[in-house]
């Protein structure tokens, strides 16, 4: 599905300082910049029609790798450099990601990674989409920068820098909404706030990493696992966006640890409960209304309850739970692998805890955390991958 050297370079992200030249009231990570472009991005798109989702998820992917690879050129610097040495800047992009990629799909994946990087006439409206979602983060980070800036010199020429930018992008719907205040830049504002609420906050762990970051990262291993078992088009896109939005609530309700929730019988429902009345009263309210149902449907909403980890269906407007999704695998039926993102979010927990104890920095609530959750993806029902299995890789991969 994923290497374990893959997934390393993915989580570098979270200690890839952005506006490490600023002062900064709060960390601001490459990780988190990226998840909350791909937020950004699912919204511009649903304003626009004929776009390609699993081109724009793919684009979103390949662009994180390629930034990853050149985290240590300043974006300015960078975006310069691209005009004038793009071929030579992706290939050596592609020489540093070839032994991490070239597996996948054998080989299939780094042949679309190399083409894209190639062609950038390749669709350009997704493209366009990529990098007006792009800007919308960068504009976002700035608002804080700028606060903990404004002795310095030269605050005021790159605030009107980032302001003029916002020109190019106002042809598409979503831009103009999120420009003129409307309801969508409550979304962007909302989803932003995840940065701030870090993972196992009751524990010290490098990398610190955040709701919002965490959220990319199961992301990112549900899309692999969507190219594994060859997911169609509209399954691929919804166990993306399912999982991006999993722990989108926490934004109003904060991270309640699993040990929490469930050490007081009848808590947890009463937690969901809550949820689901922030939901319906902070987040529905400034959805777009033609996308409400698809969007309460990649929460896993139904009849006022909430399981975002349930494999379910979209039949004749209302979401449906299944066993096996082994029959649905058309877009029609627009299928999303619950139970798989359910591993993909333990996985990534599993993970958090790894490369945490790999560093040195462990506690028993680490250490505890780490062997229990991968007790927990022993099983592989209705699954193609071994995530056990893959979880091991990753313990050799950091600890010898």
């Amino acid at each position: 599905m994923i290497s374990a050297q893959l997934i390393d370079k993915f989580f570098s992200a979270a200690s890839i300082e952005r506006w490490n030249d600023y002062p900064r009231m709060v960390e601001l990570s490459e990780l988190d910049k990226q998840a909350h472009k791909f937020i950004i991005a699912f919204f511009l798109s649903k304003e626009e029609s004929g776009i390609d989702m699993p081109f724009l998820i793919e684009a979103g992917v390949f662009e994180f790798l390629r930034r990853i690879v050149v985290t240590d050129i300043r974006p300015d610097v960078f975006h310069q450099a691209l005009k004038k040495k793009t071929k030579e800047i992706n290939i050596w992009v592609l020489e540093k990601l070839k032994n991490s990629l070239e597996k996948i799909e054998n080989g299939e994946f780094y042949k679309r990674f190399e083409q894209y990087l190639s062609d950038e006439s390749l669709h350009a409206k997704e493209r366009f989409i990529l990098k007006a979602a792009s800007y919308l983060a960068t504009r976002w980070e700035f608002s804080i920068i700028y606060q903990t800036s404004k002795f310095l010199n030269d605050i005021e020429g790159v605030k009107n820098s980032v302001e003029e930018e916002m020109e190019e992008y106002l042809s598409l719907n979503g831009v103009r909404q999120i420009a003129f205040n409307k309801k969508l830049s409550r979304i962007v504002d909302l989803s932003g706030r995840l940065r701030f609420q870090k993972r196992w906050a009751q524990t010290q762990r490098i990398p610190k990493t955040s709701v919002l970051g965490h959220m990319l990262i199961v992301a990112i291993l549900g899309y692999f696992y969507s190219l594994k078992i060859k997911a169609c088009p509209k399954r691929v896109e919804n166990n993306f966006f399912g999982a991006l939005f999993h722990d989108l609530p926490e934004a109003l309700t904060r991270d309640i640890i699993s040990p929490v929730k469930y050490s007081v019988s009848g808590l947890d429902e009463i937690i969901s409960e809550f949820e689901i009345q922030k939901i319906e009263k902070e987040i529905m309210p400034y959805i777009p209304y033609r996308i409400q149902n698809e969007f309460l449907y990649l929460l896993g909403i139904k009849e006022g309850k909430k399981d975002e980890f349930q494999n379910r269906i979209f039949q004749e407007g209302k979401l449906v739970t299944v066993n096996n999704l082994f029959d649905y695998n058309e877009n029609s039926f627009s299928a999303i692998d619950g139970q798989i993102l359910k591993k993909c979010d333990r996985l990534a927990a599993f993970i958090e805890a790894v490369i945490s104890i790999s560093y040195g920095i462990k506690s028993r609530e680490l250490i505890n955390g780490k062997e229990s959750t991968k007790e927990k993806l022993k099983d592989n029902i209705n699954s193609n991958v071994d995530f056990y299995k893959l979880a091991d890789e990753i313990e050799e991969f950091y600890f010898n």
